[in-house]
């Protein structure tokens, strides 16, 4: 295997490790409700302190890498999310477990950044759309497995055994990365402080208030708190621009493909998730899924994914970015709008039929975006751009949750006999936002860039 390969698998095993740790608690909150006499509202914290704390340390990995070296920052994750694994698992208390998660997903939030920016800097331009719908895949694969994983554990174990599971493949990923990671001298880089404070500052705000937007009767106070975080991000982002040691780089976003990949992901998927929550509520409410035939629906929407995922990889360098983002939002639109015209009388194969267009569409859309995001990135500023890149895409499930959580409470709170219904219609219209902006992207230069 030689060192770009070695990049991408320690890239991926460190994604599918957060990825796992996102999904895989919630199966366990009743039992953990039970052992450690938690409340519904406790227990919702020991989900958003693991994005929390996965959110708020990706700015600071850059700076990091700088101190002490890619290499030493990613052995020093692994062996924290290890240890914070291990903690979770002993938690004698709800809030010790809590304190322990925002542990895990500061180690976490580290993995991916690191991981992504060491891949995409060492796999040639031409090799980057495979590498894509290997990260695609993974992303799919992985959310789909882990809580039929985590209920296993939970049956068979208790919910202790979901944290001591992650323990071992944290090891076997760092035992990988001590033989396989390279050595190489870096630059310290000074700490952009004010930077950090104001950039913390702003996307925890942000991140608590978008989840009392989505939540019954937190509109008034997500609303102050969402404008509180656009002043301390304006305030960010005047401070940033006008720092050569900014924390993150923000001139970053004036280049094209970057500043749409990230437009795209946070409506497209966003759209999704959103969509997806608000859709769980009307197939057990109005239409009377059970729970395992709502939650069955995942499994077209998952087969059509993958099938858009290896379309990408097969067709992006041939036929550039452009088409396939322009095909997956009508798609994933049109999907929205089949989903807004089911009523009672829906069987499930409709439903799954607009699962699947959804999932197809989606994931076009998604897996080029991520394929064409850092083409034009230099290696030196890959990882600031991985950074900034993955910030955009945790901001991106919670903003679609939050948008179309909160408009369905709205609604219903106003008695609207098809809330459900106008909550897809938004949803499709907020899928199509990006088009404009699509538009522009230059093919034939994006095509000439994958050639190299």
């Amino acid at each position: 295997m030689n060192q770009p390969s070695r990049l991408a698998t320690l890239y991926l095993l460190g994604f599918a490790l957060d990825l796992v740790n996102i999904f895989i608690a919630s199966v366990a909150y009743p039992d953990i409700g039970r052992s450690l006499g938690a409340s519904v509202a406790t227990l919702a914290w020991i989900g958003n302190t693991y994005l929390l704390g996965l959110t708020l340390v990706i700015p600071l990995s850059v700076w990091l890498a700088s101190r002490l070296g890619e290499r030493r920052l990613m052995l020093l994750a692994l062996a924290g999310f290890a240890s914070a694994s291990l903690g979770c698992g002993l938690a004698g208390s709800a809030a010790t477990l809590i304190v322990w998660r925002l542990c895990q997903g500061l180690a976490g939030g580290l993995l991916i950044p690191l991981g992504q920016a060491m891949a995409y800097r060492n796999v040639p331009a031409s090799a980057r759309a495979g590498l894509t719908a290997r990260v695609m895949l993974v992303a799919l694969i992985v959310p789909a497995v882990a809580p039929a994983l985590g209920g296993w554990l939970v049956d068979s174990l208790s919910w202790r055994g979901i944290f001591f599971a992650s323990v071992a493949p944290a090891l076997l990923v760092l035992a990988l990365a001590m033989r396989w990671l390279p050595r190489h001298k870096h630059a310290a880089q000074l700490l952009d402080l004010r930077g950090l404070l104001l950039g913390s500052a702003a996307l925890a705000t942000l991140l608590v208030a978008l989840a009392w937007l989505g939540s019954p009767g937190g509109g008034g106070r997500g609303l102050l708190l969402a404008l509180l975080a656009c002043v301390l991000g304006c305030c960010y982002w005047r401070d940033g621009r006008a720092r050569t040691d900014a924390l993150l780089d923000l001139g970053l976003l004036e280049a094209p493909l970057l500043r749409t990949a990230m437009l795209v992901y946070l409506c497209v998927p966003g759209a999704f998730m959103g969509a997806n929550l608000v859709a769980m509520l009307y197939l057990q409410g109005p239409l009377g899924l059970s729970a395992s035939r709502a939650g069955a629906l995942m499994l077209p929407w998952a087969l059509a994914a993958g099938l858009a995922i290896g379309l990408t990889r097969r067709r992006f360098n041939r036929w550039g970015p452009k088409s396939l983002l322009l095909a997956g939002m009508a798609i994933q639109a049109g999907g929205l709008l089949w989903l807004a015209r089911s009523g009672e009388g829906s069987g499930f194969w409709q439903l799954a039929g607009a699962y699947a267009t959804m999932g197809f569409g989606g994931s076009l859309c998604s897996s080029a975006a991520q394929g064409m995001a850092l083409l034009d990135v230099p290696a030196a500023r890959m990882g600031h751009a991985s950074a900034l890149w993955n910030i955009n895409r945790q901001l991106a499930f919670c903003l679609g949750m939050a948008v179309l959580g909160g408009l369905l409470n709205l609604l219903q709170a106003r008695a609207d006999p098809a809330a459900f219904v106008h909550c897809f219609l938004f949803a499709a219209a907020f899928t199509l936002l990006p088009l404009p902006w699509v538009r522009r992207i230059d093919s034939a230069g994006v095509r000439a860039l994958v050639q190299t």
